[in-house]
């Protein structure tokens, strides 16, 4: 699959992989801080942004579209960064692929399984995507309706803000949505799958590149629990918490952010 993506900056390498509901324009400011030293690529996962769509999403697919991405660049190595649904893109990439990664940088997620230990991304999972799918955008003459609509199931403003970053105008002058909702929806059960713990027993981690945790501290997608985890599959992994922030760590706290990712790349 040829996934859309930005490229800015010069130097080492470095990819980000936004999470779920996002794209590369999410990272743009991010991204063109970090390409003052890095060769940076924000891409579109598929079903997602500017990338092809499908009928299936999973991490399999995820982890190998980000391998022809790779190939298709002639990156041989690079500085990997994976928000929510990117990270766990980025970790399955790291069991099969771990040759060709620099530094693993995982935002607020755990390599666990979402669809049971924490019922709770599940549930609200599902609620965002059946109010998406419920829209009927012959309805809907502008934003604000469409905002209105969506707040008598999901009252939090900042989400509904992010969901309608993805809204887009058709060649009928009608709204409709960038993601291909659909599947995600149809998929939700694999979207919150995770590695299966039980192969990285008896010495059989992952190792060989430094790799971050950062969590936002207000986040509940990784919790102490987690730490377990992550130390059983990333047995030498750093895990940082930024203050004040919640899942979205880079947009709600970009400074503290930023200043956790040069702190671990550069010491």
């Amino acid at each position: 699959m040829n996934l859309f993506f930005r490229k800015l900056g010069a130097g080492p390498p470095l990819i980000i992989i936004h999470g779920l509901y996002g794209s590369s324009d999410n990272w743009i400011t991010i991204g063109r801080k970090l390409s003052e030293k890095f060769e940076v690529y924000l891409i579109d996962q598929r079903n997602h942004g500017q990338s092809p769509h499908s009928d299936e999403h999973n991490y399999n697919l995820l982890k190998n579209d980000l391998k022809e991405f790779m190939d298709q660049q002639s990156i041989e190595k690079a500085i990997i960064i994976g928000h929510s649904m990117g990270g766990k893109t980025a970790m399955f990439f790291a069991a099969d692929y771990p040759e060709r990664i620099t530094s693993l940088i995982v935002v607020d997620i755990s390599p666990i399984s979402y669809k049971t230990t924490n019922s709770f991304q599940l549930l609200s999972h599902k609620t965002i995507m059946d109010s998406m799918c419920s829209i009927d955008f012959s309805k809907i003459n502008n934003r604000l309706q469409l905002d209105m609509l969506l707040s008598e199931s999901i009252p939090q403003n900042h989400v509904r803000q992010f969901l309608l970053k993805n809204i887009k105008r058709t060649k009928e002058n009608t709204f409709s949505w960038i993601i291909n909702i659909s599947t995600l929806r149809k998929e939700l059960p694999r979207i919150m799958d995770g590695l299966e713990i039980s192969n990285f027993e008896n010495v059989k981690s992952i190792t060989g590149f430094p790799v971050l945790f950062i969590k936002g501290a207000d986040s509940d997608y990784i919790l102490e629990k987690d730490e377990q985890a992550i130390k059983m599959i990333f047995p030498f992994a750093e895990i940082v918490t930024i203050p004040n922030s919640g899942h979205w760590v880079h947009a709600e706290q970009p400074e503290l952010f930023l200043q956790a990712i040069e702190k671990f790349i550069f010491s």
